[in-house]
């Protein structure tokens, strides 16, 4: 492998600068063209007429060049002309691989996008499997001035393989502002999982910095590649644990060219009714264990009695009576189905209309559909079918199970305990839904029982991030939004800092109704430095036994300080410390101590930003509450308090999971401060 090169005018590297000179303007032609279009003609009216406009606009979005952001990171070499016969000698072709693809004025490709199967030897190509690749070259940037490249000839038994000094220089490149894609340092082993396919679901537990987001994320945009129509079609969803961590990563997608996939929380999704109130954490537990399912879905159904009268259908001058038993016959062959509570209410009238009509024809009369539609939509019907399956209000339906004890009792026999069932009544009546405090574990019930009633609209691909701290019946919730579609779950079990937190990927997995998605661990840490992660990982005996830690591959071991202090004012200084450091810096600490060292920020004059908000140059130092790092990572990183962290949660095992997510938080250096004895865990 050659070092990273510098030149004048003649030399290679000015041939390429040409090279993303000519690319860049290619691509502005490429925008103008569509910027050009004249819709006038082609559009039979104003809605056909706003469709496209739309459409238009999208992609002249995504045809837009970044000016920071490099247009290509590399180029490969081939041995030989795709498709050729070899022994022909048959001279190679050369492609630059880049964010999107880019032609010029005749159509030939000037830029091949990363997603491309022509590119993917640009991952996975090495010594022993060249994959016909005589040369890959990578390319460094400076903002977004190519400044340096650097060669591996793959094809040459002589050269051994090193670490790529671009590589490492781009992974530890300092960040300021939200999170940036990875797409020019993809490791085969993330690549493979990238690469996927669509009908697959695929779980990737991965500890801290392995790159687990940013692979999920890149999947989504090479899903969308491969898979364009199909998902345009059926949608995509991308779930992260909060709308800070969404504000992080929503520029990642944008930056590939992706503009259409939406992003939500999980209570974004449930959101049938406000959330007001908190529950206490075992009716958290109770409320998100699965077998609340069971309980919703027997009081739903209960709601079915079966019929005791005819239906007497009057047409005419003549009166046609449907039997009960035949009634009862009828609903209970529509039980028997294991159709939606809505959809087979909806369906019976249907039936019972249908009955009458093989009385009508039975008689010499020759009744159609409309007759089958006017019979179902009479009086006498619509009476008999309000009486035996009458609608439900899914959140009525969940504030009767938390306030109505013989009503919970009934329905979670042999389900619940006596104590669980007390664990989760509220304490106090409650006049309608509106007035009711929920919690977002009610919205989860209200959510499954609305799936009882209505199938829950599937999405074609769905991603969700840090699944380790979702219950079981958040689990179903994410699972009904694609349960005809493929899933990519993304966690580190270690981080799991919920009273229910996840314990087995397997288990999981069936809650989210895909049981057989692959089960993919990331191990080699990219973004947390060695000696930081050798630290954290003292923590993974206590905190998920038998987990592997991850291992470093920086070659640069970062800086790691645990410092004593007297004050809240030395951890300010110990902030201003890492902000004469290029890059961003994170005051992680317990929540209770945030205000505290606001107060201290505040007196010292050094400003700061609360999670979510994008940092600049001018400010680049957030205060992170605890219970908000988990997703985030900065340059560097100074945690308060280890023994606050951990005191701060409801048990020690979820504290130390809650420090070892905040310990694994910094980039390029950790100044660990404490007035208190840190955590024994910690050695």
């Amino acid at each position: 492998m050659s070092t990273p090169a510098h030149g004048s005018p003649g030399d290679p590297l000015a041939r390429e600068r040409s090279h993303l000179s000519a690319s860049r303007s290619a691509l502005r032609a490429m925008r103008e063209d569509v910027e050009a279009l004249d819709i006038g003609d082609v559009t039979a009216n104003w809605v056909n007429a706003q469709i496209l406009e739309r459409q238009i606009q999208e992609r002249i979005k995504a045809l837009a060049d970044l000016s920071d952001t490099p247009l290509f990171f590399g180029r490969l070499d081939y041995l030989h002309a795709p498709g050729a016969d070899r022994a022909e000698g048959a001279e190679g072709e050369r492609f630059y691989i880049g964010r999107r693809h880019v032609h010029d004025a005749d159509g030939d490709p000037m830029v091949i996008d990363w997603r491309a199967p022509v590119s993917q030897p640009f991952y996975r190509a090495s010594g022993k499997d060249p994959m016909d690749v005589a040369l890959r070259r990578r390319f460094g940037y400076t903002g977004g001035d190519l400044t340096a490249y650097e060669d591996e000839h793959l094809s040459d038994p002589a050269e051994e393989a090193t670490t790529s000094k671009l590589l490492q220089r781009e992974i530890e490149r300092p960040r300021v502002g939200p999170m940036r894609d990875i797409v020019a340092t993809i490791q085969p082993e993330q690549d493979e999982i990238v690469r996927s396919g669509l009908t697959g679901s695929v779980c990737v537990q991965g500890g801290p910095g392995t790159g687990k987001t940013a692979v999920g994320l890149h999947r989504v945009a090479f899903l969308l590649y491969a898979h364009r129509e199909r998902l345009a079609r059926t949608g995509t969803l991308v779930i992260g644990p909060n709308r800070s961590f969404l504000h992080y990563i929503e520029q990642v997608l944008p930056a590939l060219g992706e503009l259409t996939v939406r992003q939500a929380t999980v209570d974004d999704l449930v959101a049938h009714v406000e959330v007001r109130g908190a529950d206490e954490a075992a009716a958290a537990v109770v409320k998100g264990d699965a077998r609340m399912a069971e309980v919703l879905r027997r009081a739903v159904y209960a709601h079915v009695t079966l019929p005791t009268e005819p239906v007497v259908v009057v047409r005419g001058s003549r009166r046609w009576r449907v039997p009960a038993y035949e009634l009862e016959t009828i609903v209970r062959e529509l039980l028997d189905r294991d159709i939606r509570y809505g959809a087979a209410r909806d369906a019976l009238p249907q039936r019972i209309a249908h009955a009458v009509l093989v009385q009508m024809e039975r008689a010499g009369e020759a009744p159609d559909d409309r007759v089958q539609d006017a019979v179902a939509r009479g009086s006498a019907v619509k009476a008999a079918v309000k009486a035996v399956w009458p609608a439900v209000d899914p959140a009525k339906l969940v504030l009767r199970l938390l306030t109505d004890a013989d009503f919970l009792a009934a329905h979670a026999e042999g389900i619940l305990t006596e104590d669980e069932r007390k664990t989760i009544l509220w304490a106090r009546p409650v006049r309608s839904v509106k007035s009711a405090r929920w919690s977002a574990a009610d919205a989860v019930l209200i959510d499954e029982a609305a799936d009882l009633v209505e199938r829950t609209h599937s999405l074609g691909h769905v991603v969700l991030d840090e699944a380790q701290d979702l219950s079981p019946m958040q689990y179903r919730a994410v699972g009904r939004r694609c349960s005809t579609g493929s899933a990519t779950v993304l966690g580190d079990l270690a981080q799991g800092t919920t009273p229910w937190a996840t314990r087995s990927w397997p288990e999981a997995l069936a809650h989210l109704g895909k049981p057989d998605a692959a089960v993919e661990e990331l191990t080699a840490g990219f973004r947390v430095p060695t000696d930081v992660i050798a630290y954290a990982s003292r923590l993974l005996p206590h905190i998920a036994p038998g987990l592997t830690p991850v291992a470093s591959v920086r070659e640069n071991p970062g800086s790691f300080e645990v410092r004593p202090v007297r004050d809240t004012a030395d951890t300010v200084a110990a902030c201003e410390e890492s902000l004469r450091h290029e890059g961003s810096t994170g005051l992680i600490a317990a929540d209770a101590r945030v205000p505290a060292l606001a107060e201290a920020l505040t007196a010292a004059g050094v400003p700061y930003l609360a999670p979510g908000e994008e940092t600049t140059a001018e400010t680049r130092l957030t205060l992170v509450p605890a219970s908000l790092a988990k997703g985030l990572e900065y340059d560097y990183v100074v945690l308060d308090e280890p023994r606050a962290v951990v005191d701060g949660e409801p048990d020690e095992r979820t504290g130390l999971r809650r420090l070892y997510v905040s310990l694994t938080r910094a980039v390029s250096g950790l100044i660990v401060t404490h007035t208190a004895p840190l955590p024994p865990q910690l050695g």
